[in-house]
């Protein structure tokens, strides 16, 4: 049974940041929770979020002398006025676990939010801080192995590890979370593990579309979604990762089930991070970000390990501030990440979906002994061909295609190709594209790769490769759009 403790005053209220003192010395513990009863919370203000009778949480942050702490709101503190009690639990903040929050949408607290039923109160809780586990009981990958999602770009030049960490990094509007909806529909049928979500710091509308999607694929009943929305106060983002790395925690250790742990986006739990550092009154560090920036990232990353034979697999949305890849934030996530996805504005300009940089894009699993000589192999010979394109492109702008060489020619023709094969319809983007959605096995992407590399679709026309899933659609593509111009040659 937790430490029975008094029960303390505001004392001061600075947006998401509350001041409580107590009457002894016998202060809650640090990041334990305290609740301030709905009641004692001035009513009609629609705004609080308190007029349903729940309570507001608090969440210790520091001791400021003997009697005084300083906590973080995980609500709006619209309402809340000085004097109000506020009583310390002595425990952190729990949130419901176990099988009976698969197919809910839950806040930062563990509270139901998709209008359904109430969770039983026998419903098991866990504690959202919780240590990582120890480095001797860490599993790599519970058994490794290659993660497939059936995306060419990724399973080709970023391959994704059982239990392991990835992470895809972009600007706005360059299809992260477009990305992530796929990947959770590609695995659908290739994944038999629980599937948590956290939403952090997302519109509202995008969190219905997800909700809408999962219960039209039939992905719900496996899926748990926990949300920290952007109109949200900055603590409820800011402990969000906790609340749903609790859950996926209780499947790994109790149920030994793998888990596939999907963030979005991981840069609005370092913003909120840099919100609250703000309203504590800390110095800001570079570019205006949380001294405890590299801290925070690594406890929340560190807790992302598979252990008792199951594996917890990441894949996190990263937004990139004005597409600073080297902006501090995002340098801090990527140095925790086994695979890196770099998304290109460059590349979604120009129509190319996934808009995946495969040259700036990195594994560690893209290793000969990992996937194998003949796909490492295969990646060389296609970066080599992309990376010639790309030094060529002011020249071809310049003076034409004509003017290269005969092998740069030949070079340019053949990554213009791969460019294209890369391109695929998502089952998600169906009714906006009105192409059927494909999943490519890591298998037909490297016979494809290699019959480009080849010269094997030299003859074919470009737009014959693009949008497509393997090589032999685009076989099918390239003789019906040759068929339809020889009859619309003879019709002339």
């Amino acid at each position: 049974m937790p430490e029975e403790f008094e029960t303390g005053e505001v004392v001061a209220v600075r947006g998401a940041v509350v001041d409580v003192r107590f009457s002894t010395d016998r202060l809650p513990p640090i990041d334990s929770a305290l609740t301030i009863e709905a009641e004692d919370i001035a009513s009609g203000d629609v705004l609080n979020g308190h007029a349903n009778g729940e309570p507001l949480v608090l969440e210790v942050h520091s001791h400021l002398d003997t009697r005084t702490v300083r906590a973080v709101a995980l609500q709006a503190t619209a309402g809340l006025k000085r004097h109000v009690a506020a009583r310390a639990t002595g425990r952190p903040v729990t949130v419901p676990v176990g099988d009976a929050v698969l197919g809910r949408l839950l806040d930062v607290r563990g509270a139901v939010r998709d209008k359904g039923e109430v969770l039983s109160a026998d419903t098991p809780r866990r504690g959202i801080h919780n240590p990582p586990p120890p480095l001797i009981q860490s599993e790599s990958g519970a058994g490794g192995g290659l993660f497939e999602t059936g995306i060419k770009v990724i399973d080709f030049f970023a391959p994704l590890s059982q239990g392991g960490k990835a992470a895809m990094f972009g600007g706005a509007g360059v299809g992260k979370t477009v990305l992530v909806m796929e990947l959770i529909h590609a695995m659908v049928e290739k994944y038999r593990g629980i599937s948590v979500f956290a939403g952090i710091g997302e519109r509202s509308r995008e969190g219905h579309e997800l909700l809408t999607e999962m219960d039209r694929s039939g992905v719900l009943p496996r899926t748990v979604l926990v949300y920290g929305q952007m109109n949200e106060p900055p603590g409820a983002r800011w402990r969000v990762p906790m609340t749903a790395l609790s859950i996926a925690e209780h499947f790994r250790d109790e149920k030994h089930q793998n888990v596939l742990l999907l963030m979005d986006n991981v840069f609005r739990f370092l913003q909120a991070g840099a919100e609250i550092s703000s309203l504590l009154g800390r110095l800001p560090s570079r570019v205006g970000y949380q001294p405890t920036l590299a801290s925070e990232v690594a406890a929340l990353e560190e807790r992302i390990a598979s252990a008792s034979g199951a594996a917890v697999t990441a894949i996190q949305a990263v937004y990139v501030p004005a597409d600073d890849f080297t902006d501090p934030a995002v340098t801090a996530i990527s140095s925790h990440m086994d695979s890196v996805i770099i998304l290109s504005r460059a590349l979604a300009a120009e129509g190319f979906y996934p808009a995946v940089d495969p040259l700036a894009s990195s594994s560690v699993l893209l290793d000969p002994g990992i996937v194998g000589d003949e796909h490492y192999r295969l990646a060389e010979r296609a970066r080599q061909a992309l990376a010639r394109f790309k030094e060529l492109q002011d020249i071809i702008a310049l003076l034409g295609v004509e003017e290269l060489g005969p092998e740069d020619r030949l070079t340019v023709r053949r990554a213009r190709r791969l460019q294209r094969f890369f391109s695929q319809p998502f089952v998600v983007t169906e009714a906006f594209t009105g192409m059927a959605g494909q999943s490519v096995s890591r298998a037909d992407t490297l016979k494809g790769v290699e019959a480009i590399l080849d010269g094997d679709a030299d003859g074919w026309a470009e737009d014959s490769l693009y949008m497509i899933g393997t090589l032999d659609d685009a076989a099918q593509k390239d003789a019906a759009s040759k068929a339809a111009g020889s009859r619309k040659d003879a019709a002339a």
